[in-house]
Formats: structure tokens, sequence, C-alpha cells
């Protein structure tokens, strides 16, 4: 089934209830972020209701505090195809701003409460925070559930590889190119998503075609020549096995969401006819 994108909180008033709310920012869908999916997943099937991932775009930190905001470990779109890869047919997408951000905890809680049919069930990490400030956690939810009659699900922090599972880990892996702890800490492999730059579809170069996608991801490797796995729906195989040159200029810096990012040239074997691809890094094979 599709995935069915929300923008706003009326929208849940069309879903039938009760709703089980997913809350975070699900950056790179890691094993934490999963286990705050699995609750509303698992309530919304025993209830009879409807589960919904609510997370926002673009990252609060890019509105709130644009120097200190992570590079983000994959873009919206790709997200969503994470998330649907889980079994989530609903996600509401809610943009945050300056308004969302200056809202209270009792009005984002109150303004959900109006609208869902009813609501069911939040599922969030324990050390979640939201509201004007931080000032809401997750003993203020659970008040806020009493008040309202909505249980909450708080999910422990999961471990793995000596530590909690945060994006944060997952990002530093990847900038030490150590693909096998990210893949621990994603419970998949580490991919980018792309588009085949436009005019630049797999054309066959001396020895070998190429092609040039631009990746949609914030966060990548450090330089280098990496084996890869690519998987891309107009395939015949699900699954293919190349090499990923990757070769950023020593200047290059992300600014907006939207930045272009440098096309990433990939050696492969065969005619392809494809317009986007899916790559898992594997292995850094030698430095840039």
């Amino acid at each position: 089934m599709p995935m069915n994108t929300l923008s706003t909180f009326e929208e849940l008033s069309n879903l039938p209830g009760p709703i089980a709310l997913a809350i975070g920012m699900f950056d790179g869908v890691h094993l934490g972020h999963r286990e705050v999916i699995r609750g509303a997943l698992d309530y919304a099937a025993e209830h009879h209701g409807t589960a919904v991932v609510l997370t926002f775009d673009p990252h609060p930190l890019q509105v709130l505090r644009p120097e200190v905001a992570p590079r983000l470990l994959c873009s919206t779109r790709h997200k969503l195809r994470l998330l649907a890869s889980l079994g989530v047919e609903h996600t509401l997408l809610y943009p945050f701003n300056r308004a969302t951000a200056k809202m209270s905890a009792l009005e984002f809680v109150e303004s959900l409460v109006l609208v869902c049919r009813p609501l069911g069930l939040v599922s969030v990490g324990r050390s979640w925070s939201f509201g004007s400030g931080r000032e809401g956690n997750i003993h203020k939810l659970a008040e806020l559930g009493q008040q309202f009659g909505f249980e909450v699900h708080g999910v422990p922090d999961v471990h793995a590889e000596g530590g909690i599972v945060s994006s944060t880990r997952v990002r530093e892996a990847v900038r030490a190119a150590d693909f096998v702890k990210a893949k621990i800490l994603l419970g998949r492999n580490y991919t980018v998503l792309g588009k085949i730059e436009k005019g630049k579809q797999p054309s066959r170069q001396p020895g070998f075609p190429t092609a040039n996608i631009l990746v949609e991801n914030e966060e990548l490797p450090p330089n280098g020549v990496y084996a890869v796995s690519v998987q891309t729906s107009s395939l015949a195989q699900s699954s293919l096995k190349w090499v990923v040159n990757l070769d950023l200029p020593s200047t290059f810096e992300i600014g907006a969401a939207d930045c272009a990012l440098p096309a990433l040239p990939f050696n492969f074997g065969g005619d392809l006819n494809i317009s986007e691809m899916e790559v898992a890094f594997v292995k850094r094979i030698n430095q840039g």
C-alpha cells in the first residue's frame, strides 16, 4: 500500500481511531526509532485503530539553531521510504517553523487530542522533549495522557555496540567509514538515495559505464573508494555489487536543506535504464 503522507493535524480526523502516534525526528530510522514505531503499530493492530508516524520537516535545529544543526542521515523522501519498509502506512510530516516552536507542551497535545477520533496512544523515546523551550518530557506527557485519556508508551534507550543507539553515533560511524557498526546501530545497511543527474544517465566510458547520482543525504563517508550494493526497482536483480569513488572537495559544506550535493560517479557493468538509485556502503577499499 502506498504511503499516505499528511501535512496537518486536522487530516488525522479522517483516519479511523483509536489513533496511535509514534512521534520523533527519526533521522536514519535506527533501532531505537524502530522500537518507538513498533509501539504504535502494535497498539493499532491490537485495538483495530490506525498507526501514524508524526515527524517534522525540517529538523527543528535547522530553524532554531542552524549553525549546530546536524547533517541528516536521510532526506525526507528517503525517510518516508524507510518508514514504509517497516509497515508504516500513514505519516504526518508536520512543518516545523517559528510558530511550531512557540507551541507549549499543552497546546501541542491539545491540538492532537482535538482532531484524533480518539487519540489512543503516544509512543516516544523516554528522552524525547517537546513544546516551547523543550518544557515537555515523558513525565509531562504521562500527566497529559491521564488528563486527556490516552496511553503513553515511553521506549527505554536501546543499547548496542557499547552504548545507546542514537543518530549521533550512526553519524560518527559513517564519518569513520565503519559500516559494520553503522549497520548494527541502524538494523540495516547505511544507504544513500539519489536521482540520476539529468543528462547524465548511465553511459559507457572506456572500459566501463558510469552514472552520476545526486545524493540527497547530508551525512556522507570520507573521500575514498568503496564497495557498495545498489538497489533499484528498475533492475532485474534486487541488488548489484558495484564500486563508488567518492571525491568531495575539501571546501564542501552543507547549506540549506535543498542544497544540491555533488554527484557521485558509479562504475558498473551492464546497460541500465534507471532514474534513481539507493546505494548501500559495504566496505572502504582505499582512502581518497
